[in-house]
């Protein structure tokens, strides 16, 4: 039977002490493009690290397999082309050897958050998955010094895990069920599923409807912790009326111990410089943030886009949906945020610029997300409220579980107006839209 997406079932064991994982790891996967394949290609982060990633077993279909892997590109030729809609099975054992991704480490610029500091073992894009495959071609871009460069399929995952050490609390991108020695959790539809842990994790939970809202905190940010957790709830609410249902029966956040807050599915990390400079009111960095990485769940999870070539399709939305954020619930801060969310905006940038064509994270920022922002918010102005909302709605419908291009964007825009905005893609964007 055909399947509709790619299943991901795994069995990791983290070694806290050891920082290790040791991961049984299952991938059946459905050619739905239109053509034969006879290869298939996976993006194996870890391996950027020496002795990252340690293969032990690989096979397809249970057949022992050949592969290359170069930094994180593996490539598994197939003795037997995959004709379109049949399935195929991989599997592999591996340990990965985890990082050290303190603030300050150079390697830090590669993956960041992926790794453990001196509070936390993260782990972020951590086991090999087969990458999207786009105009008869595999699609996984190379990594830029900042911004983010994979792209993800959705696809369902059953991840089983579990610490040797019993103190050590896992946060993770969806709610925790046991199975026997297991914990196993479920995520379907999903783009990156991501695991936290930490001995000294502490949390708060709230429910909206059938949804689990998760703040992950360390000892004496309880303050922090509860706004982050306010702001997650109310910006759901606020997104779902907006763009229509959250994806998922939960959305973990999760206070970093480095200076930088990441999206995952059904999941973030926050940074913690966020939580230090937090101060009781909703005019700060750890507010608009947390409505933000809020926001990525729609616009990166539900609907993804290459992060690499159009970054600007989920980060400008995102912004974006800040803006939407404080008209909701702060409309006394609204100025607020767009002086203090743009104070070094530079508006002779374009918007649709590639990752790789920034010379500086700030300029990346700048173009993708303020610009951006200003985009949208004149394209409001100029197409009205009734079409500017409908649109939003209708764009996360019909691109809901694929990755979206700005051609398909504008296109999908331009069936909800009839009033020119010519001018304003020739303002903001480089290609002509």
């Amino acid at each position: 039977v055909p399947l509709e997406r790619a299943q991901y079932t795994l069995f990791a064991t983290l070694d806290y002490a050891a920082k290790t994982v040791g991961v049984e790891q299952s991938i059946l996967y459905p050619n739905k493009s239109a053509e034969t394949l006879n290869d298939l290609l996976l993006a194996v982060e870890p391996n950027f690290w020496a002795s990252g990633f340690i293969l032990h077993e690989l096979t397809l279909d249970d057949v022992a397999a050949n592969y290359t892997l170069e930094g994180q590109r593996m490539t598994i030729p197939l003795a037997v082309p995959l004709e379109p809609n049949q399935n195929i099975q991989i599997k592999m054992r591996y340990t990965l050897n985890l990082p050290f991704a303190e603030q300050g480490d150079p390697s830090v610029t590669r993956a960041r958050i992926y790794g453990y500091t001196n509070r936390q073992a993260n782990l972020t894009n951590w086991y090999p998955f087969v990458v999207p495959r786009q105009n008869g071609a595999w699609n996984l871009p190379e990594p830029w010094h900042f911004g983010e460069h994979l792209v993800y399929d959705s696809v369902d995952y059953e991840i089983n895990f579990k610490s040797t050490d019993p103190s050590v609390v896992l946060a993770a991108s969806a709610n925790a069920e046991p199975n026997a020695e297991w914990t196993r959790y479920t995520l379907k539809k999903g783009r990156a599923f991501v695991l936290s842990a930490s001995p000294e994790f502490k949390v708060f939970t709230q429910q909206l409807g059938d949804i689990t809202v998760y703040s992950y905190y360390y000892p004496l940010f309880e303050i922090p912790a509860q706004e982050v957790l306010n702001v997650t709830v109310k910006s759901i609410q606020l997104y779902s009326q907006i763009y229509g249902e959250y994806p998922h029966k939960s959305l973990t956040a999760v206070q970093g111990n480095f200076d930088d807050s990441m999206e995952y599915s059904a999941f973030y990390f926050h940074s913690l410089a966020f939580y230090n400079t937090y101060d009781g009111t909703a005019q700060n960095y750890l507010t608009f943030v947390s409505a933000h990485e809020t926001a990525h769940q729609w616009f990166f999870e539900s609907v993804a886009s290459n992060q690499a070539s159009d970054p600007w399709l989920d980060e400008m939305l995102c912004t974006y949906s800040e803006r939407l954020y404080y008209e909701s619930y702060h409309p006394e801060a609204l100025n607020w945020w767009w002086a203090a969310r743009m104070f070094d905006y530079n508006p002779t940038t374009w918007v649709d610029l590639v990752v790789s064509e920034n010379p500086t994270e700030r300029a990346y920022w700048g173009s993708a997300y303020f610009h951006g922002a200003h985009f949208v918010e004149e394209l409001r102005v100029r197409i009205g409220e009734e079409a500017f909302f409908a649109f939003l709605k209708d764009y996360r419908a019909r691109k809901a579980g694929q990755i979206a291009t700005g051609e398909e964007f504008f296109r999908i825009l331009r069936e909800h107006t009839d009033v020119d905005f010519s001018d304003l893609t020739i303002k903001y964007f480089r290609m002509p839209r």
